[in-house]
């Protein structure tokens, strides 16, 4: 029985429907899967521009972390270096006073003698040699003339050597608080024994001992001379 033109119209109108209401919900689903996974992707950049802006703040506070570090290190180290200046500026200074009050030794002539006498004899051991000249300030040439003799008898005393001594008629500088030189082998050799060069010695082999007792013990010294 063939349908009526009302009757196709119907169908026509109910296939539209569904072919409407079937595109629409394709198109809902089309739009929600879309929205889905530009969530997705915009969650991942962001999660991504997220780990960036950490790792970059991290490596930035690692890095004020580390200059903090470097520039603390460095005003330490630079306190440490004016504290050692002042130290050693302080020691110089007690050194050159000390060296300043060496005119003192020999204003006592009969300590002054002595002396004069050690330190001849001390010479005649370092030097070991048959004929010895010594040399002394202008001023000090009697003094010398009063101690080599006993001097050169306990060399030979204690050594049993033979030592022909001399006095120079050259002259050490008056400007030199004291003391003498000798010489042996024609002025080859010579041993400095004036008072300046035993300050100079003494205060070199002292000058731990010296810092202990203007500052302290050294805590990272690991060795005692």
């Amino acid at each position: 029985m063939a349908l009526s033109d009302a009757e196709v119209q119907k169908q026509i109108k109910h296939m539209m429907a569904f072919i409407d209401q079937e595109a629409n919900e394709k198109a809902e689903e089309i739009d929600a899967k879309a929205e889905e996974e530009f969530n997705i992707e915009k969650g991942r950049l962001v999660q991504q521009q997220r780990v960036k802006i950490m790792e970059f703040y991290e490596r930035k506070e690692k890095q004020v972390e580390l200059q903090k570090k470097i520039q603390s290190s460095n005003l330490l180290n630079q306190a440490r270096l004016t504290v050692l200046k002042c130290r050693e500026d302080h020691i110089k200074t007690l050194l050159e006073e000390a060296n300043q009050r060496l005119g003192q030794v020999t204003q006592n002539q009969a300590k002054y003698i002595e002396v004069l006498q050690g330190l001849i004899l001390q010479g005649l051991y370092k030097l070991l040699e048959p004929v010895v000249v010594i040399r002394c300030r202008a001023q000090d040439v009697n003094f010398i003339k009063q101690v080599y003799g006993k001097a050169v008898e306990t060399y030979k005393k204690q050594t049993k050597k033979d030592v022909k001594v001399t006095i120079d008629t050259e002259h050490l500088s008056p400007d030199i608080s004291g003391g003498i030189e000798l010489l042996a082998q024609g002025g080859k050799i010579k041993v400095v024994n004036t008072l300046e060069s035993r300050l100079d010695l003494i205060s070199h082999q002292m000058l731990p001992e010296i810092r202990d007792v203007l500052y302290g013990p050294n805590p990272n010294r690991k060795f005692m001379d």
